[in-house]
């Protein structure tokens, strides 16, 4: 892996290598790469000598830095884009670290939807309408959401002229208020489409109308979805933001991020965090039953199964869109031997990929998973104990994390969502109810969804219908 400093022009490449480089823009409006591949920076800038600096900066004010290496976008603008995106917080750290017993919590559900996806999501939606205006351009956006996603997006974009977005998600597979979120939004630039299906499913629907690029262009398609390199671009800055304040606070070298995923993009930013130089000794990955990730860092293998209805839906995934990412890094960087893992995968739904040394693992990424019921154990034992009530999917993490903790290291788990999103496991666990102004009354008010097979020709004719 090549580590450079700072380039002020970064250009993107694709991991299958058949898309011609690219600047920031133009990877931003792209989404999914044309040969089907995720787009990446051509570099990861090396910055470990201004950990010392960045240290002393606010959330705002780091933001600006790291999107600095990685954008073309002039100060000015960029300064502006990150005012506009983190001003709609109710926290004036954006991101703040709270204790729970030995694991500091990283709350990052104080944005408008009360989820960790709207830090990235009010930047990329700003960033779009920016590139839009000065394109004089319009954009169709399609997404594909367990949970969170889609309600981050649709509130980031909701009434904006120049955008409209086709959300779709697994009919019956996301939590009633998680669906209410996107629901419930009427601007005539929204639409909700429920797929009689899984969120592998619609994620398949997705990529497959992307590779159609005639189509793509004729209705100027974009991606919200963390295929998007702007979305793990905005979830670096609160790995090294939390890393930095831990440090500076509490007088160590490292530190240790549990982070529970399904699609690999979250812990995917905490990884090029730790490349570019942040102090992260070790990243802890946190999958639920649908273990596919926990089990090809152990194993080596990545092998896809049936998905299993839990608890933590926004982690019910059996392909992470965002693994090829890591992946591409994983076999040195070489395009042609990933698309053959690919291609491997779509026919076999397995893969195996070991280390230059024979070995299976990653060291700096440990893997460990959380059931239902450990789930809901770890929830009620941290209400108890601690009086913090964690959120299923943030205790999937946090169960996981226990099994990893270190004296030396201090571990910090990211807390995805707030628990108030999911009442039912809450009471179950606790016997208390979880609730939030912002979510007040939301199952009572009209809503719009149109229901449509598990197929892309069906999806493709809806957009037709109503893309403009």
């Amino acid at each position: 892996m090549v580590i450079v400093p700072q380039m002020s022009d970064m250009q993107y490449i694709s991991t299958r290598g058949e898309t011609d480089p690219m600047g920031f823009r133009d990877a931003v409006m792209t989404g999914l790469a044309p040969d089907g591949g995720l787009m990446i920076p051509a570099r990861i800038p090396a910055v470990k000598d201004r950990m010392g600096v960045w240290a002393g900066l606010s959330y705002r004010e780091l933001a600006f830095e790291v999107f600095r290496l990685f954008t073309d976008l002039p100060d000015e603008d960029l300064h502006a884009l990150i005012h506009d995106s983190y001003s709609v917080f109710r926290h004036p750290e954006v991101a703040p670290l709270v204790r729970a017993g030995p694991v500091r919590i990283l709350e990052l559900f104080h944005g408008p939807t009360l989820a960790f996806k709207d830090i990235a999501l009010q930047f990329l939606s700003n960033l779009f309408e920016h590139i839009l205006e000065e394109r004089g351009s319009r954009l169709n956006i399609l997404g594909a959401t367990s949970g969170d996603t889609g309600s981050a997006a649709i509130h980031g974009v909701r009434g904006r002229r120049r955008i409209r977005i086709f959300m779709m998600h697994p009919a019956g597979r996301v939590a009633p208020l998680q669906e209410r979120q996107m629901t419930t939004v009427l601007d005539g630039n929204v639409f909700n489409l429920a797929v009689n299906g899984t969120f592998d499913d619609c994620q398949r629907i997705m990529k497959d109308i992307f590779g159609d690029l005639k189509f793509k262009e004729q209705y100027a398609l974009g991606a919200v979805n963390s295929v998007n390199w702007a979305r793990v671009l905005a979830q670096i800055v609160y790995f090294i933001h939390a890393a930095l304040q831990t440090r500076k606070s509490e007088g160590v070298d490292q530190v240790r991020f549990a982070v529970p995923t399904g699609n690999f993009g979250d812990i995917l930013a905490g990884w090029y965090a730790k490349q570019m130089g942040a102090p992260i000794s070790r990243l802890v990955l946190a999958t639920n039953e649908n273990d596919i990730l926990a089990r090809f860092f152990n194993s080596g293998t990545y092998c896809s199964g049936e998905v299993i209805k839990s608890i933590s839906p926004s982690m019910d995934i059996q392909v992470a869109s965002n693994f090829e990412r890591y992946l591409y890094y994983r076999v040195g960087e070489d395009s042609t031997r990933l698309r053959n893992l690919m291609d491997e995968f779509r026919v076999l739904k397995s893969i195996s990929v070991e280390q230059d040394n024979g070995e299976a693992g990653d060291y700096s990424i440990a893997a460990g998973v959380g059931t239902t019921d450990q789930t809901l154990v770890t929830i009620r034992e941290n209400y108890e104990r601690y009086g913090y009530i964690l959120d299923p999917h943030t205790a999937v993490g946090v169960h996981v994390a226990n099994s990893f903790l270190d004296d030396d290291e201090p571990m910090i788990c990211l807390a995805t969502a707030h628990a108030a999103k999911f009442p039912a496991a809450i009471l179950d666990a606790t016997g208390e109810t979880a609730t939030h102004d912002l979510l007040d009354g939301i199952l009572d008010v009209p809503s719009r969804c149109v229901t449509v097979p598990d197929d892309s020709k069906s999806v493709r004719e809806y957009i037709a219908k109503h893309g403009g």
